[in-house]
């Protein structure tokens, strides 16, 4: 959890922000994420020297090369832990002229983040704004996975607050709500073809470690767990920034986190090669068909992007592979040929497994549009007997523009920390639906 101190020093900093002239909050965001990032790769470089001093062998890997970069100032003036002792005005010139150039260098630990980074900018206006951020960043815990990631989530949360960008976030406890629904275990391959912020993901994995982590000690599951196991596509390069940040912060080392047009690309590579699949793809109304994948037209005769999306959902899954997809409630009520050709499908050759009809506040305040999540099973050969269905009347938030939260924190989500009494039930029914989901088969 995070203290309270914490939360405000964070406040402040996005206050110091919003004072300083950057008002946008994707953009206050990423150059917390590119500070972030810039300390993490100090602490690597110090691992490795402590481990060549005890090994007494050279290093493996040298972050932080020896010599000058292209101005002429030592790369070892460039780590975190020098520049961040600086006065306010050259920390400011260090880190706007050497530190970002330098990141842009970066393709050389192979990573995602480094990738990620390439087109990275500097815009922190002012030296005493930079030199407040540094401070704050220089007293998180980065040992702390749970710190670091709630740290994160928490200025994820500021985005959902101010929403100005097309990008909203689905909220946490809806994602809890799909990831418990699904259960991904140490074997799924799981893949969220628009991803964000990365937040499927981050609760994929937070839920394999909560009911897996026995196994994850072992070489060969951790090794999948870290390399191979998450995989996520978006078409904004800030998105992908701040999504492969907040895996790394919740301890995912080496996510797949790539710049994709998940609609307009060929899939032969990736077709049939996930085990789960958890969206929240974006209804943005209709795509101009030049642009639409032939593969995705070819199963649905459409442009709407809710029905494409659902096409290429069973395109990536295995046979046997699950998905959890918000949907708009055209999808599940929709009369033109194209919905009706995508219901057919889904409920005649593949497996409809559960609908959960969500409230119709769920997305304000961005959005007022009614949605569902569907979950379904690829089988190629049907299957549906019966739906599951579940009408959520309440999610434990109010379901106007403001969405606070009706009960005290340990009663939210779908698994609240404390029991919840019959009035507080009817304000929270994830806890209900989850246990319903879950005696599907049986009582």
């Amino acid at each position: 959890m995070l203290t309270g101190e914490l939360r405000s020093q964070v406040d402040q900093i996005w206050n110091a922000f919003w004072t300083g002239g950057i008002s946008n909050p994707l953009e206050v965001i990423e150059q917390i994420t590119c500070l972030l990032f810039i300390r993490r790769l100090d602490d690597l470089q110090s691992l490795e020297e402590s481990k060549a001093a005890r090994t007494r062998q050279p290093m493996n890997k040298r972050i932080f090369p020896d010599g000058t970069d292209p101005r002429g100032r030592p790369y070892a003036e460039l780590r975190w832990s020098r520049f961040k002792n600086l006065a306010a005005p050259e920390m400011h010139e260090v880190v706007g002229e050497h530190v970002f150039p330098f990141l842009r260098t970066l393709g050389g630990d192979g990573s995602t983040y480094a990738h990620h980074m390439r087109d990275a900018r500097f815009t922190i206006p002012t030296p005493a704004l930079l030199s407040r951020v540094v401070d704050m960043i220089d007293r998180v815990p980065m040992e702390d996975r749970d710190t670091k990631g709630d740290l994160y989530e928490y200025m994820l949360g500021k985005i959902a607050t101010a929403g100005q960008n097309g990008q909203f976030r689905t909220p946490r406890h809806i994602i809890q709500l799909m990831v418990a629904m699904t259960a991904p275990g140490p074997g799924d391959v799981v893949v969220d073809p628009a991803c964000g912020t990365c937040g499927f993901l981050v609760a994929a994995g937070e839920h394999v470690r909560a009911h897996h982590g026995r196994s994850l000690m072992a070489g060969p599951a951790r090794e999948h767990f870290h390399h191979a196991m998450f995989h996520g596509f978006d078409f904004d390069g800030t998105m992908l920034r701040i999504g492969s940040m907040n895996m790394l912060l919740h301890g995912v080392e080496n996510p797949d986190i790539r710049y994709r047009d998940s609609l307009a690309q060929d899939h032969a590579a990736d077709a049939g090669r996930y085990t789960l699949v958890l969206a929240n793809p974006p209804f943005a109304g209709a795509l101009d068909a030049a642009t639409v994948s032939k593969e995705l037209t070819g199963v649905v005769k459409t442009r709407k992007t809710e029905l494409l999306f659902l096409a290429l959902v069973l395109r990536l899954l295995k046979p046997g592979g699950r998905a959890a997809v918000i949907v708009p409630d055209g999808v599940l009520f929709g009369s033109s040929k194209a919905h009706q050709a995508l219901r057919r499908m889904l409920v005649e050759d593949h497996k409809l497994d559960g609908v959960v009809s969500l409230p119709s506040g769920a997305f304000r305040p961005y959005a007022g549009v009614s949605t569902a999540i569907l979950l379904f099973t690829r089988t190629d050969s049907g299957g549906t007997d019966g739906v599951w269905f579940y009408d959520m009347a309440a999610d434990g938030w109010s379901l106007d523009d403001k969405r606070a939260p009706l009960l005290p924190e340990g009663k939210l989500g779908p698994a609240p920390a404390e029991a919840l009494d019959p009035a507080e039930a009817a304000k929270n029914n994830l806890p209900d639906a989850l246990a319903r989901w879950r005696e599907r088969d049986g009582a």
